[in-house]
């Protein structure tokens, strides 16, 4: 992770993370140690699966606790914003294609498409950044240029 690169989290965004992480601490990670154990003691290591396994899941939650350690203390949380411009933690409704939809712009941790929660690191999120109710973005997708009328902001 980029030192200068400040994560950029929602409060329910942080309050995801932290709840990952709380549950990575004091659940998973105590039975990840308690499996290792109870894998250790089953004999010959080298030729132990079981234990590699053990092993393998333990490095990937210290992975992961480590990773949510370093965001959690170094996020920049998006508490209020103007409901006049885009910004992140946002609902835009959106006009596109004779359609329309209502899209969160959130930091890139949260971004999750089937939610319709998008980066604003994202192209369509990049776009929208600052814009007013009233205004078009147009952004460059792989089926071509999309038209995106911003209808509202909340």
């Amino acid at each position: 992770m980029d030192p200068h690169h400040k994560m950029v989290l929602t409060k329910e965004g942080l309050e995801q993370l932290k709840a990952e992480y709380d549950e990575l601490v004091n659940k998973k990670r105590p039975e990840a140690v308690a499996r290792l154990s109870d894998a250790r003691g089953l004999g010959d290591l080298s030729e132990n699966s079981e234990y590699a396994a053990a092993k393998q899941d333990l490095a990937f939650i210290d992975g992961r606790i480590a990773e949510l350690e370093e965001i959690l203390h170094t996020a920049k949380i998006v508490t209020n914003h103007g409901k006049t411009h885009v910004d992140i933690g946002c609902k835009v409704t959106l006009h596109i294609n004779g359609k329309r939809d209502i899209y969160t712009v959130v930091g890139e941790w949260e971004a999750n498409p089937k939610e319709k929660k998008i980066s604003h690191e994202s192209p369509l999120g990049k776009a929208l950044m600052g814009k007013k109710s009233g205004e078009s973005v147009e952004v460059e997708a792989p089926a071509g240029k999309i038209l995106y009328k911003i209808l509202h902001i909340e």
